[in-house]
């Protein structure tokens, strides 16, 4: 094996010139590095260095691995400065993963932020999954990361093994027609007013499914569904038509249409967002920083909400 520390002499010696020189940048006395570089040539069986006059030179021998010491060396170097990355947790490729809403808006500022910092060596891909199936790929190692929700009216199980830690909840809004408002002033609407109302809700299967059933089953009544659709800029485009009203989380809506209202709720219901990962997950820099990123993009977003009426 050979001794690294007597390769960085040789180069140095053929880069500086001078046992003197080399001495100096290693901190060493001359006589010391003499005596390493005599010991490196027993070790080897080579003679790698020659008298030239009064100074030092290097063999063919001594040359060519010098010339190898300077590669080496450089690897050394760039394997240290990368460790000192991987250890601020600014280099890594990850995988994650987020239900729509938060992919374009918080996740998708979080990219961005990424991309364009000079100093993150981050590389990551994302893929959209509703929780349910997000927790199962963060379980079986498909994805490092997973942004889901849960509602304040539906609990949320996460495997064991599974991290998840809450970084900000977002209102839950009843969406109408202007001309459908029952309270005066801007006032919050009780759901049992629109009880009679056709409703447009989420696709079966699904939490924010089982959301309104249950916010409509606690005021009361069975919601009359004559739409049913993830999309939820879709549910207020057909609230705008008149179709029915739906409940909608904020982080939803890009904009509402004219004539249409995001009202809050006397009995609020809160949509919370956390971020999941595996148990050993949280020793990784890397995700430990993604983690950090993404529930800054995150807060931002939950600050700049559109008010409700």
């Amino acid at each position: 094996m050979i001794d690294v520390r007597k390769l960085r002499m040789l180069a140095d010696l053929q880069r500086l010139g001078t046992i003197a020189a080399v001495a100096d940048e290693m901190h060493l006395t001359a006589p010391g590095v003499s005596m390493q570089l005599a010991a490196f040539e027993r070790e080897l069986g080579v003679t790698l260095t020659r008298r030239a006059g009064r100074r030092l030179a290097l063999t063919a021998a001594g040359a060519l691995l010098a010339a190898h010491g300077h590669d080496i060396l450089d690897r050394l170097s760039l394997a240290e400065l990368e460790l000192d990355a991987l250890r601020a947790g600014t280099v890594g490729r990850y995988s994650v993963t987020a239900f729509p809403s938060a992919a374009r808006t918080f996740v998708a500022d979080a990219f961005q932020r990424i991309l364009f910092d000079n100093d993150s060596g981050l590389e990551l891909t994302l893929s959209t999954l509703e929780p349910e199936n997000a927790l199962a790929a963060l379980a079986n190692g498909a994805v490092d990361l997973a942004a889901i929700h849960s509602y304040s009216n539906v609990a949320r199980d996460v495997p064991n093994g599974i991290v998840a830690n809450t970084i900000g909840s977002e209102p839950v809004w009843l969406a109408l027609r202007s001309d459908d408002r029952i309270s005066a002033g801007g006032a919050p609407e009780r759901l049992a007013d629109f009880s009679d109302r056709p409703w447009i809700i989420p696709t079966p299967g699904v939490t924010c499914h089982t959301m309104v059933e249950r916010a409509c089953g606690l005021a009361g009544f069975r919601p009359r569904v004559v739409a049913e659709t993830m999309d939820f800029s879709v549910q207020v485009a057909l609230v705008a038509a008149g179709v029915g009203v739906a409940l909608v989380p904020a982080l939803t809506v890009d904009t509402v249409p004219d004539g249409v209202e995001l009202v809050r709720l006397t009995d609020p219901i809160e949509r919370k967002l956390l971020l999941a990962v595996r148990e050993p997950g949280l020793g990784d820099p890397g995700i430990r920083n993604l983690l950090d990123i993404i529930a800054a993009t995150a807060t931002a977003r939950l600050s700049n909400l559109r008010v409700s009426r």
